[in-house]
């Protein structure tokens, strides 16, 4: 199939390949006429013969519709990927920029921006939270350092070292 050929819907070779030929991957005989549909003797209550006859044709030409839009989509998609190609736009770098798409979509995002601005506050009030722990446990060595109790402990560690 030429990429850029039209196909005709209603035209009467439609499902048929290039040069009329039949179409390997979409020409599949199934009895009973349609593709998937197998002949039935029992109708479903209330449906006539003809009826049934009218829908099977139907679906026949539905069926062969969906045949030849999905011959149009893949030669689309080659078309597609041969455009690409030419442009040098390898599957590679369409996943990167995809990716840097994305990330960007994320961080502009509201729930980013949210949880961006609380993890910061919060790691905030931890720095400021070890900071006056650090601040008091300082204090609080120096006082005990300074304390009689410590001294004397201090000065009988010292003596067991010269002695």
């Amino acid at each position: 199939m030429d990429v850029g050929q039209d196909i005709n819907l209603n035209s009467p070779n439609k499902g048929l390949g290039p040069a009329g030929g039949a179409d390997p991957l979409t020409d599949v005989p199934v009895e009973g006429g349609a593709m998937g549909v197998s002949s039935i003797n029992t109708l479903p209550p209330g449906l006539t013969e003809e009826e049934a006859e009218e829908i099977r044709s139907e679906l026949v030409k539905v069926e062969e519709e969906i045949s030849t839009l999905r011959q149009v989509l893949l030669a689309k998609e080659k078309h597609s990927a041969e455009l690409k190609r030419k442009l040098g736009l390898s599957p590679l770098n369409e996943l990167k920029q995809n990716l840097t798409k994305g990330w960007q979509d994320v961080q502009t995002s509201n729930a980013y921006k949210k949880t961006q601005e609380t993890l910061s506050v919060a790691g905030q009030k931890t720095t400021a939270a070890f900071s006056t722990m650090g601040t008091a446990l300082s204090r609080k060595l120096g006082d005990m350092r300074n304390s009689p109790t410590f001294k004397s402990f201090e000065d009988k560690v010292g003596n067991m070292k010269l002695g």
